[in-house]
């Protein structure tokens, strides 16, 4: 039978690993001793391969002030935060965090520190996302809207058009009466299109990495193996609960913007990768595990003018194009929970596909 005291040890670490905030634990020669899930989706390593760093070479910040700050912290024995440090991590990613340094002592009279990294980037990022999501319903809902007022007179003209066309006696003029019902039906097929997907997802067990291979066949069909399309997959993630056509869609359309962007370009190329996310939020729903699938591309960036709204229905950066294909994307991915992000720069255009492991949509 476990004691107060093992059970109040249990209960601390099950505490610090559901919180959102990461959580790092030095000894007193700054050898990191325990880091949360928080810490390891930060870090993008396991707390086993991380579990006896020195502080000064994981938490590197400009002016390599980092580990001079947590010693003075350790011997003066003063808790000190800094506000909106810039942190360098693996893979050249860098965060704006605020970080808490609290010194710590047991009854031993050994000494720690408990470092606490507010990710400020993080939260800007959720709300971004909430925004998206409802900026996304909204248009939707309009879209329904004007669909409703615009189905009904063409469905009118349509059959004004198909009677009219029986009553003419001259052959000839039956030419116009079909030029309008065939622009009606072009109209009413526009319509469709705008309101993304009409039906629930038909769900059931699939394996993420074979669905973008099917995905990048695809492409590389239609531009051969000129483009380069690297792939640097994680086995490590589990087959999900989705809609296969509906996710090879909405990733078809995405790669074929990125096949567009990065043909235009000398030496283009194309990178798809695939992450697992521990204790990760989409909008305000948080999630245990989250599928993340990155497809970046080299080309041109997607213009200023348009980036913030590329989501919408009928806004494209490409000569031609429609401008459906990431609506429907977004459409496809919202109804398994996810979500897709982008960002763009000239040279560099990522989007992000998240879906959660476990869909919150599907019944249990």
């Amino acid at each position: 039978m476990n004691s107060p005291a093992t059970t109040m040890n249990i209960d601390k670490t099950r505490i610090l690993d559901n919180l959102n905030s990461v959580v790092l634990l030095f000894d007193q020669n700054l050898k990191l001793v325990y880091m949360n899930p928080a810490a390891e989706v930060l870090f993008a390593a396991s707390a086993r391969h991380m579990v006896g760093l020195n502080a000064g070479d994981m938490v590197q910040c400009p002016g390599g002030l980092a580990e001079r700050n947590l010693r003075r912290s350790l011997r003066t024995g003063r808790l000190f935060t800094e506000r909106e440090l810039a942190l360098s991590l693996p893979d050249n990613r860098t965060a704006t965090v605020d970080c808490t340094v609290i010194p710590l002592s047991d009854r031993d009279g050994g000494l720690g520190l408990l470092v606490e990294l507010q990710q400020i980037d993080r939260h800007l990022r959720i709300s971004k996302e909430e925004h998206l999501l409802q900026q996304h319903q909204a248009t939707r809902d309009l879209i329904r809207g004007l669909a409703h007022e615009i189905k009904n007179p063409l469905g009118g003209l349509r059959g004004a058009a198909q009677l009219l066309e029986r009553e003419l006696n001259d052959p000839a003029l039956g030419e116009y009466t079909q030029i309008i019902i065939d622009e009606a039906d072009r109209l009413q097929l526009l319509v469709d299109k705008m309101l993304g997907p009409n039906r629930l997802p038909q769900l059931s067990l699939a394996n993420i990495h074979v669905l973008l291979e099917r995905v990048r066949h695809l492409v590389i069909a239609e531009y051969g193996e000129r483009l380069p399309i690297e792939r640097d997959y994680d086995p490590s993630i589990p087959d999900l609960k989705l809609d296969s056509g509906s996710i090879i869609q909405a990733l078809l359309n995405i790669l074929q913007n990125a096949a567009r962007a990065a043909g235009q370009v000398e030496n283009g190329r194309i990178v798809i990768r695939t992450r697992i996310l521990r204790q990760f939020t989409i909008g305000q729903q948080r999630h245990r595990l989250v599928v993340q699938i990155l497809i970046e591309d080299n080309g041109a960036g997607i213009p200023e003018q348009i980036r913030e709204r590329i989501f919408y229905p009928m806004v494209t950066g490409s000569e031609g194009g429609m401008g459906l294909g990431l609506s429907i994307s977004q459409s496809l991915i919202n109804l398994h929970g996810g979500l897709v992000e982008c960002e763009s720069k000239p040279g560099k255009t990522l989007f992000s596909v998240l879906l959660p492991v476990e869909n919150p949509h599907v019944k249990k």
